[in-house]
């Protein structure tokens, strides 16, 4: 995202640039693909440049007018929004060999810091519903990540929680009880950082939503978001940059580390 604007899909910038060659190369102009679609040159411009999504019209008389016997219609297909938008495949592939996690979280505890009673309680409500099978299947795969927290060597964790996520009783009492209990154990970890967010210190980065942060082992840096039935991964520089300058505004309204344990422990004991 570049002066508040998102980036075009990358799929809508290559099906444009492969026009702009086969337009190229078979010497048609743009003025006359573009009377021969129906549309504007600046349209045609457009597509081109990546800056609009070609509809298979634009693409069928491209094809048929540069002779690309095929190849420009077979984008099509790309163009449509993927089936499989969710990027949290990817994600946790990138998370088990970040050399550093950084997370923020708003509503829930964080996957790597769950009990196993909490993230069955979470995945049981799922929509649209799931069988038992499937929801025993998802837990083991929680679990078995939560083995990068204890891997030789340690990887360094950093989580930031805001107060409604420790105050969501996900579960029922007992569970929440148990849940708050494990993130005081979890934090005595040398690689473990914990810090809390209390509801009345959010700014409006901190109510924008959960995301977490990967160095990867070349060092270069991720940004992960996920929300309702969606999931993203940032590889971009630029936008991994807004989010690891968010994370460093949030640290510094949350309560540092031993002051987060405090909190919790009250919390832990009221339950």
């Amino acid at each position: 995202m570049r002066n508040g604007n998102p980036e075009p899909p990358i799929a809508w910038r290559y099906c444009g640039h492969q026009m702009k060659m086969w337009r190229t190369l078979a010497g048609v102009s743009r003025e006359q693909l573009a009377e021969e679609a129906g549309f504007s040159v600046e349209f045609i411009k457009s597509v081109e440049q990546g800056r609009r999504r070609a509809n298979l019209h634009l693409l069928q008389v491209t094809d048929d007018l540069c002779g690309a016997r095929g190849f420009v219609v077979a984008a099509h297909e790309y163009l449509e929004p993927s089936r499989h938008a969710p990027q949290y495949r990817e994600f946790f592939a990138a998370e088990a060999e970040a050399l550093s996690v950084s997370a923020y979280e708003t509503l829930y505890v964080p996957g790597l810091l769950q009990t196993e009673d909490y993230a069955r309680a979470l995945m049981s409500q799922h929509w649209p519903p799931v069988d038992d099978e499937i929801v025993e299947q998802r837990v083991a795969q929680r679990l078995q990540r939560q083995e990068k927290l204890h891997r030789k060597p340690l990887t360094p964790f950093h989580y930031v929680i805001y107060e409604a996520a420790l105050r969501t009783n996900v579960g029922g009492p007992d569970v929440m009880k148990a849940q708050l209990e494990h993130l005081l154990e979890v934090s005595r970890q040398r690689n473990v950082w914990l810090q809390v967010l209390p509801a009345i210190r959010h700014t409006a980065t901190s109510l924008s939503g959960p995301f977490a942060l990967l160095e990867t082992p070349t060092h270069r840096h991720l940004a992960y978001v996920e929300g309702q039935n969606t999931s993203t991964l940032h590889s971009d520089a630029s936008i991994v940059s807004d989010f690891i300058h968010g994370y460093g505004m949030i640290r510094t309204q949350a309560l540092n580390t031993q002051e987060s344990t405090g909190f919790i422990r009250k919390l832990a004991q009221w339950h």
